[in-house]
């Protein structure tokens, strides 16, 4: 079973792009990112056209998260629980195929210090504590998405050049550790424990050619996932096709049950 995670950066811009990769790799499950659009103008028949069913929580503009699987999903949860007033479409999760699947956008947090950074460390605090009950209940999970967060300095091309960014911030890099402390796997760094694998690319200075990269798009695991791992990597390739996101497809592969 393969799931994947994609910030596909404006399904109406990308959705050629998006459809070639679904063709190419077949994922099983795919969460998408900024989606930027409504639920209701999702491209489903598109997608159903391509095998896929849709799972949609869609914002005008920016924003948005999608689910898309082979097979139908049940949807568990709309929006992060924790604070009633948050009207941000950043987060859905289903059971699919016998795992927990959840596709997230986390706040972007620039610039910090400043509120867009505190909604982010608050962001944070609230997924720590839905992540606690999920773990609790012993499933197979899979927390998938774009974190904006990068882990280590491993993950970056400079990091000095990313210093100030609200993305390896003290705070965020905590946050993140908690989650890997508290028991879950980091997928990607379980097959490919150390040097540079990155998933995002700025449009900017050049930064695709140079490999002036980021690891902002994570996948991780429950134990009952984890123990499951066969391999993960990240669909480099599709950073490089004209009009493409400026994110590139991470997925990780289980075993059956």
């Amino acid at each position: 079973m393969r799931i994947a995670t994609f910030n596909i950066n404006g399904t109406a811009a990308r959705l050629p792009r998006l459809l070639e990769w679904l063709a190419t790799t077949q994922p099983d499950v795919a969460c998408l990112q900024e989606i930027k659009t409504v639920s209701e103008n999702f491209p489903v028949e598109a997608l159903r056209e391509a095998g896929y069913h849709c799972l949609v929580h869609g914002q005008k503009g920016f924003n948005g998260v999608a689910i898309l699987s082979k097979e139908p999903a049940t949807e568990t949860q709309r929006g992060l629980p924790g604070d009633d007033a948050d009207e941000q479409s950043r987060y859905l999760e289903a059971d699919v195929g016998g795992v927990r699947v959840a596709s997230i956008y986390l706040p972007n947090g620039n610039p910090q210090p400043g509120p867009k950074f505190d909604y982010k460390l608050a962001w944070l605090a609230r997924l720590e504590r839905h992540a606690a009950a999920l773990f609790a209940t012993e499933l197979p999970v899979v927390l998938a998405g774009d974190y904006n967060v990068i882990p280590t300095d491993a993950d970056v091309f400079s990091p000095a050049a990313m210093a100030d960014d609200a993305l390896m911030q003290p705070e965020s890099r905590a946050a993140y550790r908690r989650l890997l402390y508290a028991g879950w796997t980091d997928a990607i760094r379980a097959r490919t424990p150390t040097g540079p694998v990155y998933t995002f690319w700025d449009y900017q200075a050049g930064a695709w050619a140079r490999n002036h990269g980021l690891r902002i798009d994570h996948l991780l695991l429950s134990p009952r996932a984890a123990d499951r791992i066969t391999d993960a990597g990240v669909d480099h390739k599709v950073r490089g096709a004209e009009r493409a996101s400026d994110h590139a497809p991470a997925w990780v592969d289980l075993r059956a049950a």
